[in-house]
């Protein structure tokens, strides 16, 4: 299946926002008039800075999308959907960037032209970059990646020079609360644990060795540090790192789950994970610390598969 994703931004979207809330402002410094100093003026638009701006401007796209015969997903209502026979058109907006893709080209010029028609518009062509994501397509399939982030990042640790490591975790020792250890920056060390959690949206690999280290910002120890910069290590090894996402692949919906057995020295919790597929796409991933104290190794696999079950629910 040919189904290319391309990128559009629109100019000052916030602009085109109608408020519907009586909304007044106060005349602007340098522009205030002489005769009427203390008037006010009343917004028929919305400006940038507005509480209300994304909220109107989320309502004005998407009625223009539906007077054009495109329907507003159940679950995620920034996605829109319109069908014509046998070929497809989606398109996905983050406030002012617009990606879509369709099986026929015919309707991507069609969007383009239903969107320039009553919008400014700035059309990118393929997307390569989105939200920090790099987009590789070619005729195989997509793979995307935050090789720029990575590299990034090291630089803002000053460890693009440091000794790569094969894997983000060692398997023993576990971490533990160390409290006999050196304190570490709390700042520091929260800082890098939030810069890796983003990396995630690519590298689903190392979302256990993060969720691991993310146990203990309240309290950082040199140890739990030392975790942290290993896993940044590993990423020196192979910063390109993505997922790739097929073409002419099934879309049959199957996953995978799995439990370790009371993992947590601190409380004795077992950690699941999960994973789900529309046939060799991956989209959609979990690692989580289970809520109970698990009695058994078959008790933890069942509540891991307990968690994947309701995460294909809602999927479907």
């Amino acid at each position: 299946m040919n189904f290319t994703v391309y990128q559009m931004d629109v100019k000052t979207a916030f602009l085109y926002g109608t408020v519907k809330e009586e909304i007044y402002v106060c005349q602007p410094p340098g522009f205030e008039d002489s005769p009427l100093p203390d008037h006010v003026y009343k917004l028929d638009k919305a400006l940038y800075g507005l509480h209300q701006a994304p909220r109107a401007w989320y309502a004005t796209l998407t009625d223009h999308l539906l007077a054009h015969g495109y329907t507003c997903g159940a679950i995620d209502q920034t996605l829109f959907v319109r069908k014509d026979k046998d070929d497809l058109i989606l398109v996905q907006f983050y406030v002012d960037d617009i990606i879509f893709g369709s099986t026929s080209s015919v309707l991507c010029k069609e969007f383009e032209a239903v969107m320039k028609k009553k919008f400014e518009m700035s059309a990118m062509g393929e997307m390569t970059v989105f939200l920090g994501l790099q987009v590789k397509q070619d005729s195989k399939g997509v793979l995307i990646h935050q090789g720029k982030y990575v590299i990034d990042i090291l630089k803002k640790f000053n460890m693009l020079e440091s000794k790569p490591a094969s894997t983000p975790m060692p398997a023993r020792p576990v971490l533990t609360s160390d409290s006999d250890s050196e304190d570490v920056d709390q700042h520091l060390y929260r800082s890098m644990i939030g810069l890796l959690m983003y990396l995630t949206a690519s590298r689903p690999n190392i979302m256990f060795s993060i969720c691991q280290c993310a146990r203990y910002h309240a309290n950082p120890k040199a140890s739990h540090l030392i975790a942290v910069r290993r896993i940044f290590r590993y990423l020196i090894g192979k910063p390109h790192l993505g997922s790739w996402y097929p073409k002419n692949s099934e879309f049959r919906l199957h996953a995978y789950s799995d439990s370790d057995f009371g993992g947590c020295n601190l409380d004795r919790k077992s950690t699941m994970r999960g994973c789900q597929y529309l046939g060799d796409h991956l989209v959609s991933w979990q690692c989580k610390k289970q809520t109970t104290v698990s009695t058994s190794t078959a008790e933890a696999e069942y509540l891991a598969a307990s968690s994947c079950c309701s995460q294909i629910i809602w999927m479907q």
